[in-house]
C-alpha cells in the first residue's frame, strides 16, 4: 500500500485565467535545477525595500534571470537578481530590477498584478508540485496573494481569498514613476514571508531545520511599453517578457518540478554548500513518464495501460530501478525506487494530477 491513494482527478473551473496557458505536454531537458543557499541573518533588518542593511551585504546574490524557457531565448534585456536570508520568524527574499522605464497601475490589494511589470515568487515547501505559494508585486507596492492547491494544468483552481497575514513587503523606486520625459535605473523589493503562515501547508517543519531545502522560484514580467504620447501605454499586440530565475522551459510558471533548490542553513556566509537533490533523476524520469501520458491521455481519451504501450524507455541511471505503473482510464500512478549507496532504498511516485512522493 502506497503513502498516496490512487484517485481519479476532477477538472475544477477557474474564475480568472493566469497569464501562462497551459501548453501542450513535453519533455524538458535533464537540467537540475538552479540553488541557492540562504543563511541565518546575522543584524536586524528594516523592511523599506531599500537592500543596504548589513545582513543583505552578507548574503550573495543568484545569478540573473533568464528567459522563462531557458538556453533557447536570448538573455533578458535587463538584468534581475535575488539574495534571500531566514531567521525563526521570516523567510526573507530582496530583489533588484533594472528598470529604464518605471511603470505601475494597479492599487488594489489582490489586483491581477502581471497585468502591470511585476515581481513574483513561487514557494512549494515540500516539493510535491501541490500546496503551494505565489505572491506577486509591483513598483507600487500593490501585492496579490495566491495559494494554489494543484497546478493549473492539472486542474488547479487558485485561491485567491488566501492571505499572508504579517507578511512584511516594501519597494524602493531609484526613478521616477510613471514619467516618460526620464530614465530611470532600477526598483528593488524587499519581502518577509512569516514561517507561520508557510506553515499551513508545508507538511514539514517550519520555519525549516538547518540543510533543508525547500522548492522556489521567482519570476519577472516586463511589458513593451510606448511613451511617444507623453504617457506609457503598453503596445497592443505584443505579449509579455517572463524573465525567471530559475528556467522553465516552457512558458508556464505552475510547473513546480522546474523550480529551484533554497537550501537553509545556520553557517556562516560563504561556508555551506549547495548539494544537489539526489532524489532528481527519480522526479525526473517520473515527470517524463507523466508528460507522456497527459499527450496521450489527448490523443486517445484515455491512459496508457503499460509503459511499453507509452513507449518510454526504462531509465538508464543505475541508480533507478523496478519501474512500475498501474491505471485506470481516467487515473494512472508510476513508481520507480531509488536506489543511492548507503541510504534505503525509496520508491518515488508520480500521479495524473502530478502528485509526487516517496516511500521507505
Amino acid at each position: 500500500m502506497t503513502a498516496r491513494t490512487l484517485i481519479v482527478a476532477v477538472g475544477l473551473t477557474v474564475s480568472w485565467l493566469p497569464k501562462q496557458q497551459p501548453t501542450p505536454p513535453q519533455p524538458i531537458p535533464d537540467e537540475h535545477p538552479r540553488g541557492y543557499v540562504a543563511y541565518t541573518r546575522s543584524h536586524a533588518l528594516k523592511i523599506d525595500g531599500r537592500l543596504d542593511d548589513e545582513a543583505w551585504r552578507d548574503a550573495p546574490w543568484s545569478e540573473r534571470f533568464v528567459d522563462i524557457e531557458g538556453a533557447r531565448k536570448p538573455a533578458p534585456a535587463l538584468s534581475t537578481r535575488v539574495k534571500m536570508l531566514w531567521d525563526d520568524q521570516f523567510f526573507y527574499v530582496a530583489a533588484e530590477l533594472i528598470e529604464p522605464h518605471l511603470w505601475a497601475t494597479l492599487t488594489d490589494h489582490d489586483s491581477v498584478i502581471f497585468h502591470d511589470n511585476d515581481f513574483e515568487v513561487f514557494i512549494d515547501p515540500n516539493a510535491d508540485n501541490h500546496e503551494y505559494y505565489e505572491f506577486e508585486i509591483n513598483a507600487l507596492g500593490t501585492g496579490w496573494d495566491l495559494f494554489l492547491p494543484r497546478p493549473y494544468k492539472d486542474g488547479g483552481k487558485a485561491l485567491n481569498s488566501w492571505e499572508i497575514p504579517g507578511l512584511r513587503s516594501a519597494v524602493h523606486l531609484d526613478g521616477t514613476l510613471n514619467d516618460p520625459r526620464d530614465t530611470d535605473r532600477s526598483w528593488s523589493v524587499e519581502l518577509a514571508f512569516p514561517w507561520k503562515v508557510l506553515a499551513e501547508a508545508a507538511r514539514r517543519p517550519a520555519p525549516p531545520q538547518n540543510g533543508d531545502q525547500w522548492r522556489v522560484n521567482f519570476s519577472r514580467v516586463e511589458w513593451t511599453l510606448d511613451h511617444s504620447s507623453g504617457a506609457y501605454k503598453k503596445v497592443a499586440g505584443v505579449p509579455e517578457h517572463n524573465w525567471v530565475w530559475s528556467p522553465q522551459h516552457v512558458i508556464d510558471m505552475h510547473r513546480p518540478e522546474s523550480w529551484g533548490y533554497v537550501q537553509f542553513s545556520t553557517g556562516r556566509p560563504g561556508e555551506t554548500a549547495l548539494l544537489p537533490d539526489p532524489s532528481h533523476g527519480a522526479r525526473y524520469w517520473l515527470h517524463q513518464v507523466y508528460y507522456a501520458q497527459q499527450a496521450y491521455l489527448k490523443a486517445h481519451r484515455r491512459f496508457a495501460s503499460s509503459l511499453d504501450e507509452l513507449k518510454v524507455t526504462s531509465p538508464s541511471d543505475p541508480a533507478l530501478a523496478a519501474p512500475a505503473m498501474r491505471t485506470t482510464d481516467h487515473a494512472f500512478e508510476v513508481s520507480i525506487e531509488l536506489r543511492l549507496p548507503g541510504r534505503t532504498p525509496e520508491r518515488w511516485y508520480i500521479r495524473q494530477d502530478s502528485l509526487v512522493w516517496s516511500a521507505s
